[in-house]
C-alpha cells in the first residue's frame, strides 16, 4: 500500500469536510450551520483529528493534513 493510500483513510468523511471548511476560514459556528450539526459535534471532530495526528492544535492539524496531502488549499 502506498503512503498516500495509507493516509487517505486517516480522516472520516465528516472530519475531512470540517477541515476543508476550516482552511476556508469558517468558524466553528459557521461549520455547524453549514453541516447542520451542533458546535459541540464540530469541536469533537476537530479534537479527534488533533488526537489522531498527535499535534497540539487546529493550526498544527491543518499544517499536518496539508503535508500529508489530506487537504489542499483552493
Amino acid at each position: 500500500m502506498s503512503e498516500r493510500a495509507h493516509h487517505r483513510s486517516l480522516l472520516t468523511g465528516r472530519e475531512r469536510e470540517i477541515f476543508q471548511l476550516l482552511v476556508r476560514d469558517y468558524s466553528t459556528k459557521d461549520i455547524s450551520i453549514q453541516l447542520k450539526i451542533s458546535e459541540k459535534t464540530v469541536r469533537n471532530h476537530i479534537s479527534n483529528t488533533i488526537q489522531k495526528l498527535g499535534v497540539s492544535g487546529r493550526s498544527q492539524a491543518i499544517l499536518e493534513l496539508l503535508r500529508l496531502g489530506e487537504l489542499a488549499l483552493d
